[in-house]
């Protein structure tokens, strides 16, 4: 693509995630990208970002003012997940692609807005799940897909991660309204994300949840058994709770084991896979990850959502792809909270948790602050 074609892009908050993550992303790609345009109602942080994307980046304090000055090509947005929605749906009303960061809104009901404003408009809208997008996932992802491992019967999926109270002391995090839950939706989500990209559809979750540590509104771990359409049986841990750090997931093949260990990112040689004693050994030899190492990142995952923009198709990561694993999300919940199972496709509108994680169950819907 020449330098005169490259999409016209605008990023909505400048804090860390978009400054460490998105920032570097458009720069890897700046032979398709222009970095126009940046939103943030802090002055001083508005400022910082600019100086230090590059004096041709313009800065608005409101989305509805860019949107209006700029008409970008594409928006990332990087705010506090509360802000997800709204932000989202405007820039799609304005014909703008989004790649949002995660989650991508705070429940069903507000996906399905999203899923509105995405027919009105004809433009698309990704979440952030960049462990998708190294050659690793892709690889593993291949395999599975044309049955190369076997058959899929057991796996674990572990995001075990510590945080502290000065993390919670973040006034929007911990709460329903502007996180929107816990470690299930705020941390545990890339892993599961990915177990779902490679494991595909599931029937039917159990779980558990609780507060065994921080003050906050929502759960500080989860636990979920998880039945998948194709008979594999999961486990799915999320939590803040755990000094040593780690993300994990494993799954057992017919033919091989597969795993994954990293904690924020993964490449190929994260990837490990391990033949059943009966599969023979030169046929094992072609699991190995391929020689091309890329990392998981944003990066990556930007490289996918600008090919399908070039094609005019549906990005990955958007559409029914991405309202799967907010559906897994409140299906957790559900289950965790009323102590029974929940079973894919039963959250619907007039369901508690169609409108809120939390379901306005009462011991883990927010209290009224005097």
């Amino acid at each position: 693509m020449s330098l005169a074609a490259r999409r016209r892009v605008a990023v909505i908050g400048t804090g860390a995630i978009v400054t460490d993550s998105h920032l570097p992303a458009l720069r890897a790609h700046a032979e398709r990208v222009e970095l126009v345009a940046a939103v943030d109602v802090d002055e001083g942080r508005l400022d910082a970002f600019r100086k230090e994307a590059g004096a041709q980046v313009a800065g608005f304090a409101s989305t509805e003012a860019m949107l209006d000055a700029v008409r970008p090509d594409l928006v990332l947005i990087g705010t506090p997940p509360a802000l997800h929605r709204e932000q989202t749906v405007a820039a799609l009303t304005s014909g703008a692609w989004v790649l949002c960061e995660k989650p991508l809104c705070l429940s069903l009901a507000e996906y399905d807005d999203i899923a509105a404003a995405e027919e009105a408009s004809g433009a698309f809208a990704s979440v952030v799940f960049q462990h998708r997008y190294g050659s690793g996932a892709v690889h593993a992802r291949e395999l599975i897909t044309r049955g190369a491992l076997g058959t899929p019967l057991v796996a674990h999926c572990q995001t075990t991660w510590h945080r502290d109270a000065d993390y919670y002391a973040v006034p929007w995090r911990g709460r329903w309204a502007t996180e929107g839950g816990g470690p299930t939706m705020g941390h545990g989500i890339h892993q599961y994300d990915l177990l779902l990209h490679l494991l595909g559809e599931w029937e039917e979750v159990r779980a558990m949840a609780g507060r065994l540590v921080h003050d906050v509104e929502s759960e500080d771990v989860s636990t979920a058994l998880v039945r998948f359409r194709g008979g594999a049986l999961a486990t799915v841990v999320n939590s803040v709770l755990s000094p040593h750090e780690v993300s994990r997931i494993r799954v057992d093949f017919s033919d091989a084991t597969l795993q994954l260990t990293h904690l924020y990112g993964h490449g190929n040689d994260d990837w490990v896979y391990t033949p059943a004693p009966h599969v023979d050994p030169e046929r094992a030899a072609l699991w190995r990850t391929p020689a091309a190492d890329v990392p998981s990142s944003h990066t990556a995952q930007l490289a996918a959502l600008l090919d399908a923009f070039d094609r005019g198709e549906r990005p990955p990561g958007s559409g029914p792809d991405a309202r799967a694993t907010l559906e897994f999300a409140a299906a957790l919940y559900k289950a965790a909270f009323t102590g029974q199972p929940v079973r894919a496709g039963e959250i619907g509108p007039g369901d508690p948790y169609y409108a809120a994680m939390h379901g306005d169950h009462p011991d883990w819907a927010p209290k009224e602050r005097a």
